[in-house]
């Protein structure tokens, strides 16, 4: 499960130094993505002994523990904001993506819920018609279409192997494609580590008030665990920042799906997981269809300019 980041325009170039930029950047992308779903193994982990709430709470409080630490000198800049209440929503919606997402692999393989979240990006394309009134031709509706068939494929509804924990996957999605959506709409007024901040510390703020009815001791070897979970999200986080400062987003945005390799690499060491057929069958469909998407965007943007 990858976290957003706000795209940031890497410098004009030109010529092999550019490309070398462009190589580096990818490099870092491919890194952060390797963080996230890290992060997302060490939740499945936790999970084997802790509610997902829980698991969800260790996440933020550990992030928002070390940005406040990591950020103390800049604390008081980094916190205003022209936005507060935007900043508030916006937080709210990577919670979300968390606790759905956590909630999801306690019951399911890790590639598994990762293939269904991968609809994601098509979800993004289907909320920026409806909230952003971007324009989508009948192409890229046509591969939005796919890639949510293709989440049904691995899903399977109305089968023996169905299960309502598979849903959550999409719901996820929903609300990681709900945090692009708000990015857009702040614009670039906002710094991108402002918005880090908050997310940070509002989603340990909302879990905090939660996680007294979810509440499980941790053992030693957990707490240690727990105390240094959210900074593999951190790092991500800034991996991702730095390799858009390398790459343009769109160049970059294919690599989200290497996510799907590393979640069914560590499924497969740490877990003994191998996803069926039908998984995988379901997996190439969205992939197809999300990279389909995102060329038509990109065709339609050579168009414009």
């Amino acid at each position: 499960m990858t976290c957003p980041a706000e795209p940031t325009t890497p410098s004009p170039g030109s010529g092999e130094g550019f490309r070398s930029r462009e190589i580096y950047g990818i490099g870092l992308y491919v890194l952060s993505v390797f963080c996230f779903c890290s992060m997302d193994v060490v939740g499945k982990l936790l999970l084997e002994r802790h509610e997902p709430l829980m698991v969800v709470w260790a996440r933020y409080a550990s992030q928002g523990f070390w940005a406040v630490v990591i950020m103390a000198p800049w604390l008081r800049t980094m916190l205003r904001t022209s936005q507060p209440g935007l900043q508030v929503v916006r937080a709210l919606m990577p919670f979300g993506t968390s606790l759905s997402f956590f909630y999801a692999i306690q019951h399911m393989q890790l590639a598994e819920a990762v293939a269904v979240f991968e609809v994601c990006p098509l979800i993004i394309t289907v909320l920026a018609y409806f909230v952003l009134g971007e324009k989508v031709g009948p192409r890229r509706w046509a591969g939005v279409g796919i890639g949510l068939a293709g989440a049904l494929i691995i899903i399977r509804p109305g089968t023996d192997v169905f299960q309502t924990a598979s849903l959550l996957p999409i719901l996820g999605a929903f609300c990681f494609a709900g945090y692009a959506i708000l990015t857009r709409l702040m614009g670039p007024r906002e710094s991108h580590w402002t918005s880090f901040l908050y997310t940070a510390l509002i989603g340990a703020a909302l879990a905090s008030l939660l996680v007294p009815f979810y509440w499980s001791t941790p053992s030693w070897a957990d707490a240690a665990v727990m105390s240094v979970f959210g900074v593999l999200g951190g790092i991500g986080h800034i991996l991702m920042t730095l390799a858009l400062r390398h790459t343009p987003a769109s160049v970059a945005a294919p690599f989200n799906y290497t996510g799907l390799v590393w979640a069914a690499m560590w499924g497969l060491v740490v877990f003994g997981e191998f996803p069926d057929v039908w998984t995988w069958v379901g997996a190439a469909v969205i992939v197809g269809a999300g990279l389909y998407v995102w060329w038509r965007e990109r065709q339609r943007a050579r168009e414009i300019a």
